[in-house]
């Protein structure tokens, strides 16, 4: 678990109408595993979940490169998606970029539900997809050329694609191999 301890992920959360189940359930898995995680949104206050949770991120998505115990490059960025996704990470300049980069250097990069449709526009996802639950959101996908499949997760070199809030633990866990199998090359 030393080696795991200096891993480092970024997690992107809408700012209001955040998956409460997909937060924590990545959040939980990862840092159960020894990963420093940092959760950031677009405004850094305090975020209002789907099911009126709140939570506080550690920052906002500008800040992304200057968090507390974070050099360089973050090992994994994973988006999660809520009703707030279309919102406040679809449209959102700076997140684009933040993925391509990391993509670029060799992080592992991840999406689930409804922010599955940030990764297509940033022209990340290749092949098949699981097929998000949310019927606007596979429009949106299939306007972009997005092949949705009926499973839970995919998983394409080091881009993870997860359905949403049932495959967290599937999509986690794929996230977390590909970092470790990262640390043996």
């Amino acid at each position: 678990m030393g080696v795991l301890s200096k891993k480092n992920v970024l997690i992107i959360i809408p700012k209001s109408q955040f998956c409460e189940a997909e937060l924590h359930g990545v959040r939980s898995v990862l840092v159960q595993k020894g990963v420093h995680v940092v959760v950031v949104s677009k405004t850094g206050q305090e975020a209002r979940g789907m099911n009126k949770e709140k939570f506080q991120p550690d920052g906002t998505i500008i800040d992304w490169n200057r968090q507390s115990g974070v050099q360089g490059k973050y090992h994994a960025i994973v988006l999660v998606g809520g009703k707030g996704a279309r919102k406040s990470l679809w449209d959102d300049p700076i997140v684009p970029q933040i993925l391509t980069d990391h993509y670029r250097f060799g992080s592992v990069i991840g999406a689930l539900g409804s922010a599955l449709v940030v990764l297509a526009r940033a022209s990340l996802i290749a092949g098949e997809i699981p097929m998000p639950q949310d019927e606007v959101v596979q429009a949106e996908l299939e306007s972009l050329n997005a092949v949705c499949i009926d499973a839970p997760v995919t998983c394409n070199g080091t881009v993870v694609c997860g359905q949403g809030a049932g495959s967290v633990v599937n999509f986690s866990q794929t996230v977390f191999d590909l970092m470790v199998a990262d640390e043996v090359v």
